[in-house]
Parts: structure tokens; sequence; C-alpha cells
């Protein structure tokens, strides 16, 4: 596949227009306008950015519970939809509850901040002119929504970012037949060397759908398929060459990241086609056993660092290229993965994530507060999240709770109990193939993955804590993260992979602003010295499955990152990639990204 920046990277078409850009903006604090008749837009906006961003053109962070949008423009010709065509309006987020009209007409409302809102335009145009409004609704001091990291303070604090109102990722249009795909879904069998494609066609009747599988530039399989229902599977099977040698130029890892390349098309009856998308998949799969994470039938140790994914210019929102460039600096520093905390990112940082051999826990974020309301909001979103990421091969984990975030009476109460519970059967059953980490930090009760935030500044403690079967008995029964037990009473270690999945957070202030960490350098020399300490306490371990290294930038008055919030290293790279490693420097592999043909393609391409 050839590169391109399709903002729906595993589902993509040739004809699609990008609406980022100049937008009319206004704010309606005091809820009044009732529709677009009533908006008075007095202010421009630079969308994908929030107007708490300083690139949006706006950078206001007070508070402002209602905003509203207006893009007025022309279709091309080969974007307008007509007889054969309709076109779909796509929206990458907008926090939190939007109503969006077109040409005047309410076309959908949507509620949840992280995950996508599509329209199709067909019914509400009848030319080529295309007036598109939204109003977006994000109340600052709603603790029932998912909302992450965002403060409800009028200024950051703690462990609190600035907010995201209204649009933060991109807007785009694309053509489609009236007939067309409308989903797709990938699942790969690494043991009997097949993918399951199951997807979801709007108005098949009479069509067949023609798929074909790449790897390299040679065709690995070609089938076609008659439509008898709306919702079709299919299992492709993949030439098997047997020995593992050989099998290995299949598989997907972060040493080796081969993508499988795949073409999609709709054909109607008289053999026509109709809609035609490219994507593509990976030969991958990841389970625990034995007190291990396992990848592709092996054990396989995660390196992994806490990842915010804000920006000084942007917040929430980032380029294409800064995507890129975090998964780069994140692997040319010894990291394997990463665990987006508390965030549904970018798809295009996924996309790099697979294409450079990223791995990622994904991870909902959390409401505050626990009610009725509460659970519908973050049950109905985080299902949206998962059926949109479902198909990456670099995530590898699911991460429904973080430190009883949202839970916060769980050793107490039997109802909230039940819901981390009934969130990870949820998980487990929307996705079967990958480890669910219940409640990620403390007080364990259904989970695949042990996972304990521990922030002490000693690497001799950490390793006394987790260097072995037997201390970390004696840990489960000493030692309180935060005052949390790490398991409820009736719910003991079950023999899970243990992972300390928060620690370190070392502070080394390199320019003037203020801020904080879990303890601070007092130079460079001094950092890298407390980095391979608290490293160290990690990488001996018999017991550790793997780590998460707390974090992967500064993040506003947060100042415990390996880079700066302007992704500057904060020590020699090879340093802390040696640190992470377990190795001297002059013993260090000689290239960290594992680039692929796939990749070396792009450059190609990109020049």
């Amino acid at each position: 596949m050839a590169y391109s920046d399709h903002p729906r990277p595993q589902l993509e078409r040739d004809s699609w227009l990008s609406l980022d850009g100049a937008w009319q903006f206004a704010y309606d604090d005091d809820a009044r306008w009732q529709g677009p008749a009533d908006a008075v837009f007095d202010r421009t906006i630079t969308v994908p950015y929030a107007p708490e961003a300083p690139l949006s053109g706006i950078h206001d962070e007070g508070f402002h519970p209602v905003v509203w949008y207006r893009r007025r423009l022309e279709l091309a010709a080969e974007l307008a939809p007509d007889e054969a065509h309709d076109a779909i309006l796509h929206f990458g987020a907008i926090d939190y509850r939007s109503d969006i009209w077109i040409n005047g007409q309410h076309a959908a409302s949507h509620v949840g901040g992280h995950t996508p809102v599509r329209i199709r335009l067909g019914a509400y145009m009848t030319g080529r002119a295309l007036d598109i409004v939204v109003r977006a609704e994000d109340d600052p001091l709603d603790m029932m929504k998912p909302r992450g990291k965002q403060d409800w303070q009028s200024a950051p604090h703690g462990i609190w970012y600035p907010r995201t109102t209204g649009i933060w990722q991109t807007v785009f249009v694309e053509r489609v037949g009236r007939s067309h795909i409308e989903r797709l879904q990938w699942t790969p069998d690494f043991a009997k060397f097949e993918i399951r494609l199951d997807t979801r066609i709007a108005a098949h009747a009479g069509h067949r759908l023609r798929v074909r599988l790449w790897l390299n530039g040679r065709v690995l399989a070609e089938d076609e398929y008659g439509l008898r229902a709306k919702d079709t599977s299919r299992v492709i099977a993949l030439p098997d060459p047997g020995i593992d040698d050989a099998r290995a130029e299949f598989v997907w890892s972060p040493e080796h990241p081969q993508l499988i390349d795949a073409d999609l098309m709709l054909v109607d009856s008289d053999g026509r086609v109709v809609d035609e998308v490219k994507s593509y998949t990976a030969l991958r799969a990841v389970s625990t056993a034995n007190g291990r994470f396992i990848m592709n039938g092996r054990s396989y140790f995660l390196r992994l660092v806490l990842d915010q994914g804000y920006w000084r210019g942007g917040v929430m929102t980032a380029s294409d290229a800064e995507l890129r460039r975090d998964v780069e600096l994140t692997k040319a520093l010894g990291f394997n993965g990463v665990r987006k905390h508390q965030k549904i990112e970018n798809p295009r940082f996924l996309y790099w994530a697979d294409v450079l051999g990223l791995l990622v826990w994904e991870e909902m974020p959390s409401a505050y507060g626990y009610s009725s309301e509460a659970v519908t909001r973050l049950a109905a979103e985080w299902q949206e999240a998962i059926e949109r990421d479902y198909s990456h091969p670099s995530i590898v984990a699911w991460v429904p709770f973080n430190e009883s975030w949202g839970i916060p009476e769980l050793p107490h109460s039997a109802v909230q109990r039940h819901y981390q519970q009934a969130l990870y059967h949820l998980t487990k059953t929307l996705d079967p193939t990958r480890p669910v980490s219940g409640n990620d930090g403390w007080e364990q009760i259904a989970t695949d993955i042990f996972a304990v935030h521990d922030y002490h500044h000693s690497g001799a403690v950490l390793d006394g804590r987790y260097r072995s079967a037997e201390a970390f008995r004696d840990t489960l029964m000493t030692f309180r993260s935060a005052g949390r037990a790490l398991a409820l009473d009736g719910h003991p270690f079950a023999g899970q992979p243990v992972m300390l999945t928060e620690f370190g957070g070392i502070a080394y202030f390199m320019g003037t602003e203020a801020g904080w960490g879990y303890s601070t350098a007092r130079d460079t020399e001094d950092f890298v010295k407390r980095y391979a300490d608290v490293l160290g306490g990690a990488t001996s371990s018999e017991l550790l499955a793997g780590y998460c290294y707390t974090q992967l930038t500064d993040t506003y008055q947060e100042q415990n990152g390996v880079l700066t919030m302007e992704r500057e290293p904060k020590a020699d790279i090879a340093l802390l990639r040696a640190a992470n490693l377990g190795v001297p420097v002059d013993r260090l592999p000689e290239h960290p990204l594992g680039y692929n043909a796939r990749w070396l393609r792009t450059l190609k391409e990109r020049g």
C-alpha cells in the first residue's frame, strides 16, 4: 500500500477531502441558542484544535460549556452525492455531547468525547452546497462523564491538564457508493495461520465482495464472496510455510512490524465496482500464561512508557508528523510499547505504531464519580472505542479502569465491584483476543494482568518488593499503593503476570516552568543515575513480566518526562536506552526502530 495521510487508515478510500482549517466559531456560555438560526458566529477557529489550544487561534482555557461551529463549502463534483454515490462526513472526535445540522436539517446527535461521528450526506444535499453547523456541549464541572485528565478547576493542577472542548480530531468528507463497506474488522489466528474478516455492508443486495491480501507486493490470498446479509464473516487461510523460520516473514512484532496489505472491492450484480477500499492487517497473537505476557507463542517482556498524549500547541491534538515522531522517539529510547494514559488516541498514532512496530495499551478515559449515568456513558463510549480500534495489530491490551477512578468505593461497594467485573467481561466479550488490565494500579478484582503502581524512588526497594514470587507474597501483604491494597479481600492474586505499570516519575527541570515529580534530579548526570537505578529494580526482577515507566514527556506542571514537552531528550538517548534494555551502552543493538519493507517504501514515496 502506498503511503497516504488518510484519517481512517484501515478503511481508506481515494476520494476524500479534509475539512480541517478555518471554521466560524462562537461561545454560548448560557446555552441560549436552540439551533443554527440563533447562533451568532463572531470569531474564527482552526479545526481540529480545541479552543483551549494555542494552535486553534483562540487559546481560551476558561469555562465555556457550549460552543458552536460552522463551515460552508461547495463540494467538488467528484465528492458530491449523486444517483450512484453518497458522501460521508466524518468527525474524528467532538468533546463531549454534540448535535450536527446539515443544510439546516438536524442530522445527528452523539454522546462521547473520544469516538467518531459519521453522517451520510445524501439525505441532506440536493446539489453540491454543504452547510455544516455543530453544537458541542462539554460541562467542565461534570464528574460523571469520561473525561480522562481534563481538569475541573480553572487552571491545571496536580496530575490534571487543560480541558478539550468541541472538535479536536480531523473532520473530513469522503465519497462512497450508495452500496458501500461501512465497517471491517480483522482478527488474526496465529496458530491456524488464518485471518478472519468481518464486514458490514450498506445496501448489499445481490452484491459480491472481492478481497485480496498482499505481503511485500506478493499476493497471499484472493477470494470473492456472495453477500447474503448486511454482516458477513469469512476466514482467509494464508499459505503456511510450516517451519518457524519461514513463518517469521509473515509475523508482526515490534522487532519485525510486518503488515499485510488488503484491497477490498464491492461488486454489483452487473460486475461493476461500486466501492473500493484499502486496508491492512497483521498476523500476531497476544495472551497471558504462567505469569508471563505471550506474543506469537513466546514469552515477551514489556518495556512500556506512560504516554499522556499532550502537546504544548495542540493540547490533545497533534499533527501526523508529531504522532509519528513520538513513536520513533519511544522506540529510540528502548521502549517497545506505550500505555496511552486516559486517552483514546488519534487513529493516525495507531497507524504509525502498526507501521513502525510499537505495542499499545489502550485505556478508557475515566469518569471521576460513580452513578448509574456514569456507568451508561462510559460503557457505551468504551464499546465505540473498541470497535474503532479493534483491528490495529499494535494494540495488545485494553484498560477499562485506572486506579479505581469512577469506582472510588470499590472495597466497600458491591455495586461498584460488579461494575468493574462487568466492564472486564464486556471487554473480553467484545475482544477475546487481547488481555485486559481490569483496574490498573491497585484493588484488583477481575483482570488478566496484575498491574501495580509503585513510585518508590529506590531501585533497591523495588527489587526487594518484586524480585521473586516469594518477595511478592510479602509485598501483597504489606504494601499499599497510595493507601490502596493491591488486591481486594475475596479476590486474591491468582498467578496473573505481574507488571509494574506506573513507577519512576523522576523530575528533572530543564526550563523555567514550575512543576513537580515523584522524585527530583539535580542535573543530567543525577537524572541518568536515578533513571538507571529505578529501571534496574524492574529489569532485574525474576517475577515481573513487564513495566511501564512514568512518563514519556513532561506534561504541563508534571515535569517527570524522559523528554521535555517539546520532545527534547533530557539525557543522551543511548544512556536511557541502555537502562531500558539492561545492557551496557557499548552493547546496544545497532538499530532501534525495526524498519520493515513497508516503511522503507513509505520513506521513498515521501522523499
